[in-house]
């Protein structure tokens, strides 16, 4: 279903579901279009929702140079102009909320509203330090196996990972055929975790729906919360049981959620 889209002189590799209102979906650390296959399916019948490998994850290449979370929000406003969307309901996750973040600030005229899941203006020291313990687990594990069975420790609840939700989710991972390299990977963490919205966030001018987990002890609620207090009007909720990732672990609760926001902005009469 996905193609390449030139955008800035990058292929990025895309998809585009639905008919209705524009939502662009952006995705975290190595994720593809495929974490956001619950709203993909879930919200298709609402919207035309676009998503699409960030530079270094999945089909999409890592260009030479620096890794920044500005570059990557560049290849946002990239993708939209050249599919001619004028504008879209903007939703990201952890890293990718970052890149949400800046894509707002950078290209205020490409976003109609915001949802930013489990996101945080500036690294406070814990996350700085889990950012780094992500860094040392892929330089020491014995193979990617390993390694997901870790690092989801602190990605999913202890209920995603004793029904076997997780280990559905590893083994679609290590049957994914387009890895992300250890280098790219290690790149994108470095970009996110030295980059700082603080002093900007207060320049977001669209309507702004802030979501945490209160079982997400990266992006923690405290963090999502002093981005939410520094937007001016955004609304914030935590889903009290849930961890960093909600739209994957009860995507209908999170769609129903978002699909209220949104219609809430863009009142229809469907």
């Amino acid at each position: 279903m996905g193609w390449y889209v030139r955008a800035d002189g990058l292929d990025l590799w895309t998809e585009q579901v639905g008919t209705g209102p524009d939502v662009l979906l952006v995705g975290g650390l190595g994720d593809t279009v495929e974490s956001w296959q619950f709203q993909l399916d879930g919200l298709a019948d609402r919207y035309r929702l676009t998503t699409f490998d960030n530079r270094g994850a999945g089909r999409t290449a890592m260009p030479e140079g620096p890794v920044s979370v500005e570059a990557m929000a560049d290849d946002a406003a990239a993708l939209l102009r050249a599919l001619d969307i004028p504008s879209a309901h903007v939703a990201g996750f952890s890293g990718g909320s970052l890149i949400c973040q800046e894509l707002t600030l950078r290209h205020p005229q490409l976003v109609r509203s915001l949802v930013l899941q489990s996101t945080w203006s500036v690294p406070d020291a814990y996350l700085r330090r889990w950012g780094l313990f992500v860094r040392r687990l892929v330089d020491t594990v014995p193979d990617e196996r390993t390694f997901l069975e870790s690092f989801f420790l602190d990605i999913y609840t202890a209920r995603a990972h004793n029904d076997g939700t997780v280990d559905r989710f590893i083994e679609d991972a290590l049957a994914f055929p387009h890895k992300q390299t250890p280098e790219d990977l290690k790149r994108f963490l470095d970009a996110v975790l030295q980059h700082d919205t603080t002093d900007r966030l207060p320049d977001i001018a669209v309507p702004t729906l802030v979501l945490a987990g209160g079982r997400d002890s990266t992006s923690r609620p405290e963090l999502c919360r002093a981005v939410a207090d520094a937007i001016p009007g955004a609304r914030f909720a935590v889903m009290e049981e849930e961890a960093h990732q909600p739209f994957q672990e009860i995507p209908d609760e999170w769609n129903a959620r978002v699909d209220a926001f949104w219609r809430e902005t863009e009142p229809r009469t469907a």
